[in-house]
């Protein structure tokens, strides 16, 4: 006899009468069989039900209304659900994950064509003409697995045309993560191993490079290159034991209220005439405060009062750096400020929804300009712009202060 999981959808069937807690991908079908969604989660009990459980948006509750089935697939960690749940969705295009999307907003996981390929994300159309996984659904969550991989197979960020033309090794060497890349101290044959590795992982193959692995290290051992098969042992222990702490509490974010955008990052600008000019980023996390991930910024290069130059320098200055990017920028100004952003961003190759605010005529409704759309909380982006003018506001101060003493 079939158990009821659902009480509020009793005609609702499960795999085996059974949401376990574990990692997995989930399958959503209709009365026909026919597939309508696919979904990874870090709990596939605690992910499923949350759609019988509480309200949702109309597209998602069309789709609820649809389900008669659920399959699942477990996985022994979340970053191979986000794999397998990419390679489902490539395979069988399930409507309620490609409806109303074109191919310029899918995102992807390409490995360029380079004598030291990069591993880079991609929205649309190839950026190199290299091989691709994917699409995911969810940029973060990508980001999130890129950092979990690069952990255990270091890749190069840098163009061909830099490579070996560093003067010091860049930040991410001195990390583990470049192998040498920047400074021309990388194996190109132990780089390509480390690619093919990238590419059978991103082919949902784990298993398969744990066993090629394993193979590797034991050979090491048997010609005495016992650094070699130290080396291995460590990324076997590391595949075998991936931290995805991260991605499960993504996944458990998917399932909060929270609907907005995953990360957004506030900028403002404080200076009197151009003096001690500052710049802020804040950063709010799913709606809330992140203040480990504030910044602050000194404004270098402009002189004279020009809030536009200086929020292009801020952000030219902000994604060199590498920092998770966000999936959304606000700015404390209108669409001349907007567009200035927008500019910078765009000379790195970025598409970043970018959103203003400015206060009504009145100078009591305060009104948003730009990338505006209806997931946006309004309440949440005001905490943003006064979380960022009281940061900039703090440090021009502090400035300020100093200066007066020397003075």
């Amino acid at each position: 006899m079939d158990k009821v999981l659902f009480k509020n959808r009793p005609e609702v069937k499960v795999k085996d009468n059974l949401l376990p807690e574990t990692p997995g991908v989930y399958l959503m079908k209709d009365a026909n069989g026919r597939l309508l969604y696919v979904g990874k989660a870090g709990s596939l009990k605690r992910r499923v039900s949350s759609y019988f459980n509480r309200p949702h948006d109309a597209r998602i509750e069309r789709m609820v209304s649809e389900i008669r089935k659920i399959d699942y697939f477990k996985t022994d960690t979340t970053l191979e659900a986000l794999i397998l749940e990419a390679l489902l969705i490539k395979r069988h295009r399930p409507p309620y994950n490609v409806k109303d999307k074109d191919d310029k907003s899918f995102l992807y996981i390409e490995v360029a064509r380079d004598k030291f390929p990069r591993v880079m994300l991609v929205r649309g159309k190839s950026a190199s003409g290299g091989r691709r996984f994917g699409p995911f659904t969810s940029a973060s969550s990508a980001r999130i697995a890129l950092q979990i991989i690069r952990k255990i197979f270091p890749f190069s960020v840098h163009l061909p045309e830099a490579i070996g033309k560093f003067k010091r090794p860049c930040f991410d060497y001195e990390i583990g993560l470049c192998p040498g890349t920047c400074v021309g101290k990388a194996d190109r044959r132990s780089y390509l191993s480390n690619i093919r590795n990238i590419e059978k992982l991103l082919s949902g193959r784990k298993k398969e490079v744990v066993r090629s692995l394993e193979r590797r290290m034991k050979a090491s051992s048997s010609h005495l290159e016992f650094e070699e098969a130290q080396r291995l042992k460590r990324q076997i222990f590391a595949l075998q034991h991936i931290e995805d702490t991260a991605l499960i509490g993504e996944d458990a974010q998917a399932s909060a209220e929270w609907r907005g955008p995953h990360r957004i990052e506030g900028y403002d600008i404080s200076d009197i005439s151009g003096q001690s000019a500052v710049g802020s980023m804040v950063v709010f996390t799913d709606g809330k405060p992140d203040k480990n991930e504030y910044r602050r910024f000194k404004i270098r290069t402009v002189i004279g009062a020009n809030d536009f130059a200086m929020l292009q320098e801020i952000m030219r200055r902000r994604l060199r750096n590498r920092w998770p990017l966000p999936d959304l920028i606000l700015i404390d100004g209108g669409m001349g400020q907007v567009n200035a952003v927008r500019e910078a961003v765009t000379e790195f190759g970025l598409r970043i929804p970018i959103v203003g605010m400015i206060k009504g005529p009145d100078r009591k409704d305060t009104r948003l300009v730009g990338s505006v759309t209806g997931l946006l909380d309004k309440k949440v982006l005001i905490q943003v712009r006064d979380e960022a003018h009281r940061f900039a506001i703090n440090y021009h101060r502090r400035l300020r202060g100093a200066n007066f003493v020397r003075d």
